[in-house]
């Protein structure tokens, strides 16, 4: 059978994959299982620190194996964690289940964005993380409507159909999933299998070291890590607790309209970027990531603060919009930074864990304010850890065109 393009693969993956909701699990979570916010916290705080661990590791693993057995591993784990959280209720065993999640998502992080980076040119990303994106958006609705009209009859099952079609991706992958870019060194240059590792980790960390712009986003992300916990974990609660819904609406079909009105708008809105973008190039990238950035601090802000369910309508929708259109924008940056294929997931993935660590730090702390000063006080220190990213952000467009030459960083031996 002649499987497909990449770029159809990485499409149709960019679909499916964003089927599952959070928005079914989060109303499973709070209305069903009555999770306090400190264990809405801690849950994520498990996940990324098991995500902390394994996240170079892993990316290490697709360098130096392959990135498409890396990403069937992942998508295969993920999706079968996600689906057991479905099928057990005690607080400790859904905590342990969504750090085994965090575990087998580091198996796709970096490695997703390398391997299609590898199929189609690192020169050619940047439209095609848009479109992406739009896909994505596109199977975002779907698999909103699916899961919400499930979880109207039962939460439960809500959340095992998420987890379903991550396992679907997984499968699919083994049959349609190409692989031309990437390419083992041969035997008889490779040492044994913990050296081979040893030496991608360590040439894909010097890369990332002598790099000042992958160095400045990578402390971008450490911020950006830190700000995400508390909106991730306690929106939902927020609504439920502090500001109220609409009298008479379903909670999960209340969360379900707003996150379709979310993913209608970022359709709408990645159109008009992809455009922008390929006109502008490189830069426009950088000025269009910063200025959602900051555009998401202040929707954060007021999406905390207020009592108005309204105003907190129009905060969590501006989040939505910002966060899904930086992060092709990051992507695309930060892959225009990296020449040498050979270490790229590696560097990826220290991109990835300076994330976990920002939420592994600063989720448990969120989590204490959330419950000794309230929802409220938790979303406004999160909206605040944005501050720095931003002036990191800053840094790195003043780098801009200067980077160091191919020549000049410490590239990780050839492969053949």
């Amino acid at each position: 059978m002649r499987r497909p393009s990449a770029t159809a693969v990485y499409y149709g993956l960019n679909v499916v994959l964003r089927m599952p909701t959070w928005v079914v699990m989060a109303v499973y979570l709070v209305q069903e299982l009555h999770f306090s916010p400190l264990q809405l916290v801690l849950m994520g705080t498990a996940m990324e620190a098991a995500v902390f661990l394994f996240e170079v590791p892993t990316g290490v693993v697709a360098d130096t194996y392959s990135r498409r057995l890396s990403l069937i591993v992942g998508y295969l784990g993920t999706g079968l964690a996600w689906l057991l959280v479905g099928v057990v209720s005690a607080p400790w065993l859904i905590i342990a289940l969504w750090a085994l999640w965090g575990f087998f998502y580091t198996f796709t992080s970096g490695a997703e964005q390398a391997w299609i980076a590898d199929e189609v040119g690192a020169e050619n990303v940047g439209t095609i993380f848009l479109r992406g994106a739009r896909y994505g958006q596109a199977g975002a609705v779907v698999g909103l409507l699916l899961q919400v009209a499930v979880g109207t009859q039962s939460l439960r099952a809500g959340v095992i159909l998420g987890g379903a079609f991550t396992i679907a991706a997984g499968l699919a992958c083994i049959f349609v999933m190409p692989e031309t870019g990437f390419r083992r060194r041969p035997r008889d240059e490779r040492g044994s299998a913990l050296t081979e590792m040893r030496s991608t980790a360590l040439a894909g960390a010097r890369y990332a070291w002598a790099a000042p712009v992958i160095l400045l986003l990578v402390g971008v992300e450490l911020f950006m890590g830190a700000s995400s916990e508390a909106f991730d974990r306690l929106k939902e609660a927020h609504f439920l607790r502090d500001v109220g819904l609409p009298g008479g609406i379903d909670p999960v079909v209340w969360f379900g309209i707003l996150w379709l009105a979310g993913l209608v708008l970022n359709i709408a809105a990645i159109g008009s970027l992809i455009k922008r973008v390929d006109r502008g190039g490189r830069e426009s990238v950088a000025w269009y990531l910063f200025a959602f950035t900051f555009f998401e601090l202040v929707a954060m802000l007021a999406f905390g603060l207020t009592g108005s369910i309204w105003l907190a309508v129009a905060g969590i929708l501006g989040v939505f919009f910002a966060r899904n259109l930086a992060g092709p924008l990051y992507d695309t940056w930060l892959n225009a930074q990296i020449r040498d294929s050979s270490v790229r997931a590696t560097v990826l993935s220290i991109s990835g864990q300076s994330n976990a660590i920002g939420q592994a730090a600063g989720g448990p702390v969120l989590g204490v304010i959330g419950n000794v000063w309230g929802i409220r006080t938790a979303l406004a220190a999160g909206a605040g850890a944005i501050a720095p990213a931003l002036a990191l952000f800053a840094r790195a467009l003043a780098h801009q065109g200067r980077e160091p030459e191919l020549e000049q960083l410490p590239l990780a031996p050839a492969v053949d």
